[in-house]
Order: structure tokens, then sequence, then C-alpha cells
């Protein structure tokens, strides 16, 4: 009982939104479709409050037990309740409740957020850079040809090295846009793109049949 409610559920409201694609909203399906919809929003808004209080348990037991870097978890549970408790509370109390301009949560986001955010993204920057040194090595005529495209194209998205291959000839960055970034770049996120969307049309058709079974914790 506990397993097959859960399917016949996922069946059924998988069903629903899926015909729901070939009727207007004016009708019963699209009606009922619209309701599930907003149930789905509903539902993803105590699931977010559920990681609160599961990510507040796990790092409050640890503190407790002085696990491994214990510290660092008591900075994530004070970030955890300065951001949230701010965020929620009604902004006709103080200006600095809420998620307006000026407010904590504002404060917070733009001047730790977004520099957290960007100092993990430049560090990210340098692993990449690092697996491409290893990777584009001339080693055959494919890997030169595949070193040779990246330097030009990161010559390009350079506005520096943009103005040294337009030195060299106005032809360069038109041939990368054309025929490289328009022509083989774009065949080849195409395929990707084609692949990933079978790939989810295959993992929901194993969800709609009651295949896949691990979103109740089984497999």
């Amino acid at each position: 009982m506990r397993t097959t409610v859960p399917v016949a559920v996922a069946f059924l409201v998988a069903t629903v939104l899926v015909i729901s694609f070939f009727f207007q909203e004016t009708t019963i399906i699209g009606s009922v479709a619209q309701n599930i919809r907003v149930w789905v929003t509903i539902i993803g808004g105590f699931t977010l409050l559920l990681g609160v209080v599961s990510i507040t348990r796990v790092n409050w037991t640890a503190v407790v037990k002085k696990e491994l870097d214990w510290g660092y978890k008591i900075f994530t549970l004070i970030a955890i309740f300065v951001t949230m408790i701010p965020s929620v509370l009604p902004s006709s109390l103080s200006p600095l409740f809420g998620r307006a301009e000026g407010s904590i949560y504002d404060w917070l986001a733009i001047y730790l957020n977004f520099p957290m955010q960007a100092t993990m993204f430049a560090t990210l920057a340098f692993y990449i850079a690092s697996a491409a040194y290893r990777a584009f090595r001339a080693r055959s005529a494919e890997s030169t040809i595949l070193l040779v495209t990246a330097i030009l194209i990161m010559l390009w998205r350079v506005p520096m090295g943009e103005t040294i291959l337009n030195s060299i000839s106005t032809k360069i960055p038109e041939f990368l846009e054309t025929y490289i970034m328009g022509g083989a770049n774009m065949s080849v996120q195409r395929g990707i793109i084609i692949g990933a969307a079978l790939g989810a049309a295959s993992m929901s058709l194993r969800i709609l049949l009651g295949i896949e079974r691990t979103y109740m914790g089984k497999g």
C-alpha cells in the first residue's frame, strides 16, 4: 500500500499533465492541470522548508557532538537564520525586513553571497584551465586542431584578444562566429540537448509507468 499509492498518484498526475498539452485551459483537463501546477508550487515550498529543517538538524547534531569541522557548521547555522528570519518578516515592521532593496537580505546577498559566488566560480575557472592544459596537448592532428581552435575562441571572447585578431585580419572573428560557433559548436550543442531531452523523456516514462521509484527512497 505504501508503494502502490504513490505510484498511482504519480501516474495519474503525470498523465493529466501530458494530456493537458492537447487541450485548452478552459476545458476540464486544462483546469485540473492548472490546479496541479499550483499544488506543485505549494508542495515545493514545503520541501524548501523541509530542506531548511533537515540542514539545521544535521548541522546542529554535528555541533552538539563536536564532530569534525563542527566550528564551520556553527557559521552555517548562523548564516541560515540570519538570512531567513529577516527575509520572512514583513517590511511594514522595518525597512530592514523583507527582501526589498536596502533590507538585511539584500545587503547579505550583495556583499556576502555574490562575492562568495564570484570566488567559487573564479576558483572553478582555474581548475578548468588546469584541465584544459592537460587535455589540449598537440599529440595528434585532431588534438592540434582542437588546441588551435580553443586558443582562437578564447582570444576572440576577450576584448583585447579580439582586437589582436582584427589587427591580423577582420575575417578571423567572422570565421569563428560563423563556422566555429554557429556551425561546429552549434551542432554539438544540439546533439547534447537532444540526448538530454531523450534521457529526460526516458526517465519521465519510467516514473510514469512505475518502473523508476527512487523518488520514494527505493530502487
